[in-house]
């Protein structure tokens, strides 16, 4: 169904993801986007947040680090862990059964000594990401709403799933943009030549599709 050789239109791509066989579960739809800076470059790092209109289709575990009242704040937020000490402990012994981690600035000590469970994982939470605030009743409504963060890998690359396939056409097209836009805006004006150098949506199961970037980038401009 897929054509290696030829470069498709964010369309054409959902549309292929869509007529692939069916699996037993609502594939994520994943962006792969290779930036062209140099990621052991401090002054090229290309980091940073979006929330995706439409989400991503995905019901998140969030954890927050807090005490006194904010335990209480997080959890009627929708927080689904919320604690110190216990939690602390548990984390520090390898549990790692959430996919988000949020924490109000006087944690941040102890969950620094989380660093070898927490950061290979990509769940550090950071101030810029906002994920360290005081504010955990809004950082867990933004992160339940679809508010994902971007990084480089050490090849550059930027992976992040940008919807579900069973997601309408119009809305996977809609996040897209958005996310590209994003990264664009998070552009280091120490990178030089061409931003953008390669992008290709895949499935979970399905193949990873080549997109045509000056036809992508002309629809997220429009």
């Amino acid at each position: 169904m897929v054509d290696s050789t030829k470069e498709y239109s964010v369309v054409e791509a959902i549309a292929i993801l869509k007529k692939c066989p069916a699996v037993k579960f609502d594939q994520s739809v994943e962006i792969s986007l290779k930036v062209g800076v140099d990621p052991r470059r401090s002054d090229q790092l290309v980091r940073g947040t979006v929330t995706l209109p439409n989400g991503t289709g995905k019901t998140l575990r969030i954890l927050v680090f807090a005490q006194g009242e904010k335990v209480d704040e997080a959890l009627q937020a929708g927080a689904d862990y919320a604690g110190n000490e216990e939690l602390f402990e548990k984390v520090s012994n390898g549990w790692t059964d959430f996919d988000a981690v949020i924490a109000t600035p006087d944690m941040m000590r102890n969950v620094g000594k989380l660093g070898k469970v927490l950061g290979p994982r990509g769940l550090m939470p950071t101030p810029k990401a906002g994920t360290v605030t005081t504010d955990v009743s809004k950082a867990v409504d933004e992160l339940k709403g679809g508010k994902i963060e971007f990084r480089l890998d050490r090849h550059a690359v930027i992976n992040n799933a940008v919807g579900k396939v069973s997601f309408d056409d119009n809305k996977l097209v809609e996040n897209i943009k958005v996310f590209l836009d994003a990264i664009m805006k998070a552009k280091p004006a120490a990178a030089k030549g061409h931003y953008l150098r390669s992008l290709s949506i895949s499935s979970t199961m399905g193949p990873g599709i080549k997109i045509d970037l000056k036809q992508a980038q002309a629809a997220e401009s429009a």
